[in-house]
């Protein structure tokens, strides 16, 4: 296939062609299953020496994401209303212990985890789900991090994009159900689920990442 491949590219001219030719050869070319740092060296080069496979780093550039998502949450406690903060802080808290408890989702990115828990195939392939107000991606956007160490890089501008935002949406609307709750307990898991769970995140490619306004809101029913 990958003679073949090169034969096409050879006479072909068309640059759309070439791209898909060219992305299929070094993408068949590269050691994919490949998985500790011994057999395929060349794909760790740039990162720490403490990572010693590619599940492992791919698991903890998950995890970074999801630790970034909880600061923007525990970093909103100075705009909370003065009467409200605590009360705040101890959901921040909950979130960060359960999001502890759960290794940061970090089983997203991961290939060696069960189906259920990865967004990718056992080889490590990743399709983009498309815009955050269309059921998939109409232009087909894959990628296996795990192939190279340019797909590795190039992973890292794909985006776990909230349909619901964060800044604006999520975040703003629990710090108004705490400041507003009149005794009635928050549901702090289900703004859980919106900032850290396939619940409200899509994995997009950085061509079908929408910044505009989402016009999207928590649902009250399940606020309190």
């Amino acid at each position: 296939v990958i003679e073949e491949a090169r034969e096409m590219l050879s006479g072909e001219k068309a640059a759309e062609r070439q791209k898909v030719l060219v992305d299929l050869i070094q993408n068949l070319s590269e050691n994919i299953q490949a998985e500790e740092k011994e057999k395929d060296r060349k794909w760790f080069e740039g990162l720490e020496s403490r990572f010693k496979n590619k599940s492992s780093y791919l698991r903890y550039s998950c995890q970074s994401r999801m630790r970034s998502y909880l600061r923007q949450v525990i970093s909103y406690t100075s705009y909370v209303d003065p009467t409200a903060r605590d009360a705040y802080k101890k959901i921040t808290d909950l979130m960060g212990e359960k999001l502890k408890s759960m290794k940061y989702n970090g089983s997203y990115f991961d290939r060696r985890e069960e189906k259920a828990l990865r967004l990718c195939t056992p080889e490590g392939w990743f399709s983009c789900q498309g815009p955050f107000d269309s059921d998939h991606c109409p232009l087909k956007h894959s990628i296996n991090p795990y192939s190279n160490r340019e797909s590795r890089i190039l992973f890292s501008t794909w985006n776990l994009d909230h349909m619901y935002v964060s800044k604006r949406v999520i975040v703003p609307e629990l710090a108004e159900a705490v400041k507003k709750r009149n005794g009635r307990e928050v549901n702090w898991e289900y703004f859980y689920q919106l900032l850290f769970t396939m619940e409200n995140l899509k994995l997009v490619n950085i061509a079908c990442h929408e910044k505009l306004t989402h016009n999207l809101h928590c649902d009250n029913s399940r606020i309190y």
